[in-house]
């Protein structure tokens, strides 16, 4: 036995002694069992009302004192993003949280998304979760199946139990891609995990002007007032929603607490923003990301949220020298960057709302609040270049810079999914190496939190430097709010909180830290923190490539000593090679324990859709009904790379009818079978980059009709072209081609609509959602059997993986 498989076995073994049944039987005298037992009945009960008297009914109280807590998570943020702590970008509403509450400079994320959300709201490990990766990348192995275990609640249910109000306002992605549509089943939805309601979107990344949006289990619409569809995008709808609902709760029962987890999906691309935001911030990154992370540097020494000792570490080979960009180069980078700039500031702002909402209503004080400024680092996968639309690049395309600098002005609008380039995703982790991907380093780990609660903490505009991680978030609020962790949550055994509170820094700057380990992996890019050590390693792929495996043998660790080096400048490993063994040995105990083996490094093998359930697994035949919509892409017919047709049976009006008969996509990318004036016509939109239209040359007579689409692929490989032939009732009513198709994924958040185009529309002859004014019976869609060769099947999986990375 070698001596990493005796570190497993020990590990394996010191961790069924402790999760025995010995342990459970002394955790369940020790904490509480909810639901709690109904009190006894205290009254009389008599023949009659006349000889007895009834008992009041309980109603469930929370603790005396406890307070409103509001977790707020922003997307996708590096260290020096932000003005508060350093970055370029003003964030007074930040500022303000800060001055009245605690920084802490050493907080960490798991470096991607759903898990760290995962971790954040179980005060489990990412893996312990059952999240190891996002929930698209999900497997069969107990720490990465992407379905979090009824034995780790999240907190939202305990403080239920306990006499809380429970919302949930903005991104999920913390439900498996099968479970999203309307046939659930919806176990981890928000509404069966502790939360009273529900508004947001469920996948990793959102169209800020055309969300698709759930209000508890039932889609809807976002609401755009009177004259503000040029102005008006989720981050603003999001704030609305959270300050309408602490207004009701708080004039309803102003005693009764609430939870409020507030994540707005901002600053996850695309980077959608009203112009007048971006208006603001024109000429202001000209200088360049290498100049910026000096400049940031600089910044975060004077506001003492680095340590004086702190270097600023170089930037990697693999990532070009923006003084060696062309001029073109520099102006589509300055304007993604203008962009994003802008989505941060405006995020700040609407967040502000809300803390002006809190202060309004006389809650300010004993509101007990956690600002988390990223669920990890800032985000490496817009591409070198950066993309006006990432679809083309998840999609193995490359967009031409010309096209980019023809549309420069709408970089944000609504025709745009706009991605800025890896250049300044590093320069928004000033001063670490790497970013979002990367738990190695602390680029991909290190997050900026803050920490209010005017009734509690006293030492305004403190920093706190001790080491603490997202599963530390959970027995924060539960020892805030003096409910103890339960043992069992509504029958089921719970697994231990893994997470250690962090109210103990609260009172003293200075207390001795109580994280004293803490493992990270993510990728195969994997690190151990202990008592002010880190041994780490990158492993593999760059973060902005989406395909590859890796031998773990050839891995190189690293060793820094973080306690007097911030940054992880100044690698030991040399001159400390035993404790960088025994530190190596530490992270198998620690992976063993937490469900992080088998580590896997794997892409193209793990987006297989065959390792997850699916819905639609080997049908080629399906029939949609009025009203089947919102139906997400993985769950819809895939009718790429093959040939199919598509047949919508409708009863055309005497004064006839238009609109969506069918669509998938949106603006972004996907196809749309509709009627404009009288006519049918079918548009295949590849990237907004062309478009192909095949419309009837005569308009519809009333009565019943039947619209056939067949699309006759070219093959010959992925992503070819095709015959579009157009019929009304089996009469040849036009023909066209398709040059060129979509492969992998059109979007990574619009759906599959009958009858209408939720979403931002696939066509710009019409407005979503266009719904047809006619009687749209049913649609049928044939898909023809596909013979891929070996090859073909590896592009289309390199594909699919690009797609589920990019909406991480």
């Amino acid at each position: 036995m070698n001596r990493r498989q005796l570190f497993l076995s020990t590990a394996k073994g010191a961790l069924a002694s402790a999760l025995g049944w010995s342990w459970l039987r002394e955790s369940a005298q020790a904490q509480e069992v909810l639901p709690l037992p109904r009190p006894p009945f205290k009254g009389k009960i008599g023949t009659t009302y006349k000889d007895s008297f009834p008992d009041k009914i309980p109603i469930i109280s929370a603790p005396s004192g406890a307070p409103n807590v509001l977790l707020v998570l922003i997307d996708d943020c590096g260290f020096g993003q932000w003005g508060t702590f350093g970055g370029q970008i003003p964030t007074p509403n930040l500022d303000r949280l800060a001055k009245a509450g605690l920084r802490y400079t050493r907080f960490h994320t798991t470096a991607l998304c759903s898990p760290t959300r995962a971790a954040l709201l179980t005060g489990r490990n990412h893996h312990s979760a059952a999240t190891g990766n996002i929930t698209e990348l999900g497997d069969g192995y107990p720490g990465y199946s992407g379905q979090i275990p009824n034995s780790a609640a999240m907190v939202a249910e305990p403080l239920r139990q306990h006499g809380y109000s429970t919302a949930w306002f903005g991104k999920n992605h913390n439900i498996a891609d099968w479970e999203t549509s309307v046939s659930g089943p919806y176990d981890r939805w928000p509404t069966r995990q502790g939360f009273d309601h529900f508004y947001g979107f469920l996948g990793g990344e959102a169209n800020q002007w055309v969300p698709a949006l759930y209000r508890d289990n039932t889609p809807i619409e976002m609401e755009v007032p009177s004259g503000r569809k040029a102005d008006y995008t989720l981050n603003e709808a999001l704030a609305d929603e959270v300050i309408s609902h602490i207004n009701k709760q708080k004039s309803v029962t102003p005693d009764r607490p609430f939870f409020i987890y507030y994540a707005p999906g901002a600053t996850h691309a695309p980077h959608h923003v009203p112009k007048e935001w971006i208006d603001k911030f024109k000429g202001q990154f000209d200088q360049g990301w290498d100049r910026y992370r000096e400049e940031t540097y600089q910044r975060q020494l004077r506001l003492g949220v680095i340590p004086a000792d702190t270097k600023l570490t170089p930037r990697p080979a693999e990532i070009p020298a923006w003084d060696s960009l062309s001029a073109d180069q520099k102006r589509i980078a300055s304007r993604l960057m203008e962009t994003f700039a802008a989505y941060t500031a405006q995020t700040d702002f609407h967040v502000g709302r809300v803390l002006d909402a809190l202060e309004a209503v006389g809650q300010t004080d004993n509101t007990l609040i956690f600002w988390e400024i990223g669920d990890n680092g800032s985000s490496m996968e817009g591409t070198l270049n950066g993309t006006f639309n990432e679809m083309v690049g998840v999609n193995g395309q490359q967009e031409d810079p010309s096209y980019i600098l023809a549309h420069l002005d709408e970089i944000g609008g609504p025709k745009s999914y706009n991605h800025f380039p890896v250049g300044w995703a590093w320069a928004m982790d000033t001063p670490f190496q790497w970013g979002k991907q990367v738990a190695s380093h602390f680029g991909g780990t290190r997050n900026p939190l803050v920490i209010s609660w005017p009734n509690r903490i006293k030492d305004k505009g403190g920093i706190r430097t001790q080491f603490h991680h997202a599963v530390d978030i959970v027995p924060t609020i539960l020892e805030a709010a003096q409910i103890e962790q339960p043992s069992s949550v509504n029958g089921v055994a719970q697994k231990p909180i893994e997470g250690v509170s962090m109210v103990y820094t609260f009172d003293n700057p200075k207390a001795e830290e109580q994280r004293r380990v803490q493992y990270f992996e993510m990728f195969g890019n994997r690190a151990i923190y202990s008592d002010g050590w880190v041994a780490c390693v990158r492993h593999g792929r760059l973060p902005w490539q989406n395909i590859g495996s890796y031998d773990f043998a050839n891995d190189k660790w690293e060793l820094y000593r973080i306690e007097s080096d911030f940054s992880e400048a100044n690698d030991l490993a040399a001159q400390e090679p035993k404790r960088l063994r025994d530190m190596q040995d530490l992270f198998w105990v620690e992976a063993a324990k937490y469900d992080v083996l088998p580590l896997d490094d794997r892409f193209i093998e793990r987006a297989d859709p065959s390792l997850r359930p699916s819905l639609i697994a080997g049908r080629t035949d399906f029939t949609y009904y009025p009203g089947a919509t919102r139906i997400p892409e993985s769950s819809s017919p895939n009718v790429k790379n093959r040939s199919h047709s598509i047949a919508a049976y409708i009863d055309v009006p005497q004064a006839g009818g238009d609109g969506v008969l069918i669509a998938a996509g949106g603006t972004v990318a996907g196809y749309a079978l509709y009627i404009k004036d009288g006519k049918p016509t079918y548009e295949y939109n590849w990237f907004s980059l062309q478009r192909y239209k095949v419309a009837s040359s005569e308009k519809l007579a009333p009565g019943p009709a039947i619209i056939r689409v067949d699309f006759k692929y070219d093959g010959g490989g992925l992503g070819k072209g095709g015959v579009v032939t157009l019929f009304v009732n089996d009469t040849k009513v036009g023909e066209g081609r398709v040059e060129k198709s979509v492969l992998g994924r059109f979007s990574a958040d619009e759906t599959f609509d009958i009858g209408m185009d939720t979403g931002s529309p696939v066509s710009d002859d019409y407005a979503s959602p266009n719904p047809y004014t006619g009687k749209l019976l049913k649609v049928e869609i044939h898909l023809a059997p596909v013979n891929h060769t070996e090859n073909d099947i590896k592009t289309l999986r390199k594909a699919e993986l690009a797609a589920q990375s990019a909406i991480e």
